[in-house]
């Protein structure tokens, strides 16, 4: 009995993280707006979400926690590159976390666009 609900609670637990995707669901693509720089797309009754950002040059994303805070660390660099990339990070969260702050190259940013998928 303690191993079947040990696996059930395993199967249901979350651990935080970001990742770059580069397969991008179908609900996801139609939910994105192309004219947005920063959004934040989040999954309807589950612990997920996700962010496209796009900019010119080469993106790093970095994760912190504080409390029940998640802060998202963009950093872009060589940004002489013309061309616009568009970089999706599926984000797993955790519960307790309420507020996501998302910084670009250090500065806390607004989210251009956020909607439930």
């Amino acid at each position: 009995m303690f191993f079947t609900v040990f696996l059930f609670t395993a199967c249901h637990s979350s651990t935080l993280s970001i990742t770059e995707i580069e397969v991008v669901p179908d609900k996801v693509q139609k939910a994105m707006d192309e004219k947005s720089t920063l959004q934040l797309l989040n999954v309807v009754d589950q612990d997920v979400s996700y962010i496209v950002f796009r900019s010119k040059g080469t993106v790093t994303v970095d994760l912190e926690t504080q409390n029940n805070t998640i802060t998202i660390k963009l950093d872009v660099t060589n940004q002489q590159d013309n061309a616009i990339k568009q970089h999706v990070y599926i984000l797993t969260l955790e519960p307790h976390h309420d507020t996501t702050d998302i910084q670009i190259n250090g500065k806390s940013t607004s989210i251009d666009h956020v909607t439930g998928i």
